[in-house]
Formats: C-alpha cells, sequence, structure tokens
C-alpha cells in the first residue's frame, strides 16, 4: 500500500512535498521524493512495501501502489533480468514489451514509468480502478496522485485517471472493458462448482500474508468469503461493528463462532458517529449518502482491524456481480438486468471501491475483495440473470446463495440482504442527525448548485457542507460517483 504524487513537465521539490503530506496516511513509515530530468515523483509506504524504484542503469523509474497476483509467474518469463521485488517485475516487464504490460497483470494496481533517455512517461490503472488514481494540468505538465486531496493543493484541475486504461504521454488508451462471454448453459449444479473454483482460487491468490484478517457483517457475502478463507487458514481475526443490537453484530457472532474465528468487535453509538463523520468525509472525499453511511461503519472497522492485523478481505463486489441490491427486483426484462449489472460493476471504481481503499487507507489497511477478481467477474456474467433473482418472492443472489449452502449455515445464506450501513444500524442514525441539522427552506433554495449539480436530498446536502469544509468542492462534483440505490427498491442516481 502507498500514496503516490509525481508531475511530469516540472521540477518542484516543494509541490511535491505537500502533496506526499496530504496522503501520508496510505504509507504512514516511509517517504522520498526523487527528481529526474524534467520530472518530479514522491510517495509514502508502509514497511516492507517500498513504492518507488529506479532500474539499474539508472534510465526508468517506477512509481506503484497495489498487488500483483501474478508476480511469480511473471518474474519466471523474465529471464536474464535479477528481480528482487515487485517493482522490479513490472519494471521489466515494461522493458520486454511496453505498452502491452497491462494485458499479462493481474490484481489490483496503479503505476508509472518514466523513461529518462526517452523523456517519455507510461501510467496505469488496474482494469476495475480499485487502486485509485488522480490527475490534473499544472503548467505546461500533468500532475497526478493517489487522493484528490493531494491534487488539489496544486492545481484546480481535477480529474479522475480511468479505470482500465494507460496514458501514454500523448494519450489515453482503453485497455479492458468488462468480457461478454456466451451466456453458460449448464444445470445449476454445474454453474455453482464452475463458480467454486473460480472464487476459491481468488480468496487462496489473496492468502500471501501471514497477517489477514476477515470483515464480517454476518450477510451473506462477507461470511462467504470468510468461509472459504478460513478453509486455508486457521485462527484468523474477525472483525465487526455496528450499533448496539444491531443486524450486523447478532449475525457475524453466529457466523465467528461457525468458523472458528478469532472476533473482535466494536460497538459505537450516535455520538461516535457525530465524532467521526467529518474524518470520513475528509478520507472518502464525496458527500454521497449511500458511501457514506456506508463509510461511517468501514471507518469503525478498518480502525479495530488495523489494531490487529495488515490485511483484511471483504465481500465487496458481490451485489454487482450476482444481483444483491432489491431495487434490481423491479427489473422484469432479464436482459435490461444484465445490462444494469455491467453498469455498476464497471462504474465500482468511484462508488464501493472507494469507499473501500479511503476507509482502510486511513489507517493503512489493505482491503482485498476476492469477488472482483477478473476471472469470477468474467464468469459471474456468464450466469444467465434468471439464477441471480429467482423464485416468485425474486430471491436475491440466489446462485451464489446455492454456492453458500455447502459453506455456512441456512440461517446465513438465506439471511435477507442488508445495506451495510443498514445492517450495522449507522444509516438510520445518520439520516436522522441529517434531517435535523438541514432545513426543508435550505434545501430547497440551495439543492441546485451554480454549476447545475443537483443535490438529490436533505442528507446529501448536509454531507455537502461538510466536504466544503475541507476542499473546493466545485473542482470536482460533477465528477464524483454516485450510488444508483440509497435505500430498498430506489434508483437515487
Amino acid at each position: 500500500m502507498a500514496g503516490l504524487a509525481f508531475i511530469i513537465g516540472e521540477k518542484d521539490v516543494q509541490k511535491i512535498g505537500q502533496m506526499i503530506e496530504k496522503i501520508r496516511h496510505r504509507g504512514v513509515d516511509h517517504s522520498e521524493i526523487f527528481i529526474k530530468d524534467n520530472a518530479s515523483f514522491g510517495c509514502c509506504w508502509k514497511e516492507g512495501e517500498k513504492a518507488l524504484f529506479e532500474s539499474e542503469d539508472g534510465r526508468y523509474i517506477c512509481l506503484f501502489d497495489g498487488e500483483i497476483y501474478n508476480a511469480d509467474a511473471l518474474k519466471m518469463e523474465l529471464t536474464g533480468h535479477e528481480i528482487h521485488s515487485l517493482e522490479e517485475v513490472l519494471l521489466h516487464l515494461y522493458e520486454e514489451v511496453g505498452e502491452e504490460c497491462v494485458k499479462f497483470l493481474e490484481g489490483n494496481f496503479v503505476f508509472a514509468v518514466y523513461d529518462s533517455l526517452k523523456n517519455a512517461v507510461f501510467v496505469a490503472r488496474d482494469p476495475l480502478g480499485i487502486k485509485p488514481l488522480y490527475y490534473g494540468k499544472i503548467g505546461n505538465g500533468l500532475a497526478f496522485a493517489s487522493e484528490i486531496k493531494a491534487l488539489q493543493q496544486i492545481t484546480e484541475d481535477i480529474n479522475e485517471f480511468p479505470n482500465g486504461y494507460f496514458y501514454n504521454g500523448k494519450e489515453f488508451m482503453k485497455y479492458f472493458s468488462i468480457p461478454q462471454d456466451p451466456f453458460e448453459f449448464s444445470s445449476a449444479k454445474e454453474i455453482v462448482e464452475g463458480l467454486r473454483l473460480r472464487l476459491e482460487d481468488s480468496v487462496k491468490k489473496r492468502l500471501t500474508d501471514e497477517n489477514i484478517g476477515l470483515f464480517i457483517s454476518g450477510g451473506l457475502d462477507s461470511s462467504l468469503v470468510a468461509a472459504i478463507a478460513t478453509k486455508y487458514r486457521s485462527n484468523m481475526f474477525s472483525f465487526a461493528v455496528g450499533v448496539e443490537d444491531s443486524p450486523d453484530i447478532r449475525n457475524s457472532r453466529l457466523v465467528a463462532e461457525y468458523l472458528k474465528t478469532c472476533h473482535k468487535e466494536f460497538i459505537y453509538t450516535e455520538k461516535d458517529i457525530k465524532e467521526v463523520l467529518p474524518k470520513v468525509i475528509y478520507h472518502l472525499e464525496s458527500c454521497d449518502p449511500a458511501l457514506v453511511r456506508s463509510a461511517v461503519a468501514n471507518y469503525f472497522a478498518s480502525k479495530l482491524a488495523s489494531e490487529y492485523v495488515d490485511v483484511v478481505f471483504s465481500g465487496e463486489g458481490a451485489d454487482e456481480l450476482f444481483a444483491g441490491y432489491h431495487y434490481l427486483k423491479n427489473y422484469e426484462d432479464p436482459w435490461e438486468l444484465h445490462k444494469e449489472l455491467k453498469y455498476i460493476t464497471s462504474s465500482v471504481h468511484n462508488t464501493n471501491s472507494q469507499r473501500l481503499d479511503r476507509m482502510g487507507m486511513a489507517f493503512s489497511l489493505k482491503v482485498r475483495v476476492p469477488f472482483l477478481d477478473l476471472e469470477v467477474l468474467r464468469y459471474a456474467f456468464r450466469i444467465r440473470p434468471s439464477l441471480k433473482i429467482r423464485g416468485k418472492d425474486k430471491t436475491e443472489k440466489w446462485i451464489l446463495r446455492k454456492l453458500a449452502e455447502d459453506y455456512l449455515p441456512s440461517s446465513i445464506v438465506w439471511r435477507k440482504k442488508e445495506k451495510f450501513s443498514i445492517g450495522s444500524g449507522t444509516a438510520y442514525v445518520l439520516k436522522r442527525i441529517a434531517e435535523s441539522q438541514i432545513k426543508d427552506t435550505e434545501y430547497l433554495r440551495n439543492r441546485v448548485l451554480p454549476n447545475g449539480f443537483e443535490i438529490k436530498s436533505k442528507e446529501e446536502m448536509y454531507y455537502f457542507k461538510i466536504l466544503k469544509e475541507f476542499f473546493n468542492v466545485e473542482d470536482f462534483i460533477e465528477k464524483m460517483g454516485r450510488s444508483r440505490s440509497l435505500n430498498d427498491n430506489q434508483i437515487y442516481a
């Protein structure tokens, strides 16, 4: 895990230093600034995960944040190079195949390679945008940073680096789109087996560290990931948060007992929520109400987990792939449902992935998401929509539940889907606070901003006002990710 900041076309130690200071939470142990030709590089990282590397001959500089799960396999093919680190695998792969390197990488990443001989830069972001990156014009050059707060130190031009793209110094090029293979028309039993193979492989390849924990909300997704992980690793820590006697607290205890994890909880109050809300919005860099609601619980969970582990598994991504949100039951046409699932999956980079990254990085905690493995994703979009929402009662994530029957008690497998913010009890508290702080007249008078952006609820306006205390929000509000659903059976944005 790391925080990156770099400027192509300008040498300025002071600016890079200002940027890195704003994102030191992403890597609290070390930082480095490096000037090469007409370019400036900076990064911060946690012990054991250096983020900046220079080639032996001094020609290349590489900045990296993320994880490459097939690094060992790539290393075997990069003969003729002495390789000691992940960054070196990436750097030498770029030396060998150039821009094509992104097509050989399996993982979540943001990286930049600067070629001092050609005075050229190559920047790339992973296919789903699980790792963040922003950019903006500065003088005659471009500045890049892991978070908006760093970039706003030096420019008002704030843009999100698109997921599944690379930048070659001249233009942005798309290298990944969510694939659509032919639908799988095997039996449900056979499809479950295909899904099992891919999800177990995804979890296993992410069990690379000694110190790994589990987020467990007591719902289907996180519990299934936890069940697979504990199949291959014993004595794992698990973490749950929520208000007193919330569904997530009750159900997570059942899951933890069943899986025999070392379970840790944090019970928070309305006072706790009010106290951390500004910090949450500062790190989140968003006022989207669905994200803020869940981010509060994520913040507490990440803080708790960081006291015990360096890495944690999350069940994020399953709702997008397997139709977990309640509003999706409103789709009568299976093709329209399939289209919507692709849309929300392609948007996860600035919704739920942004929330997970920011809340984890607030405590230098690495969060891994097995459901968003590309092989799992590819297979999920081969599964017919009729197997995702099924039956007269329109059971969501039906095919995933059938898989989970082999791992978990039926009370967890068939538990009704609840948003993290609702299951933890946070949503009701936040909505009540927002309603008390924003008058109807204030909302109606100010809901449309001068740039035309519409604030869709009093709750969103409340968060917007807090966000403005930290940022020049107008620089990026129109590009802010917005969740499709806020409350059950509602399309919010």
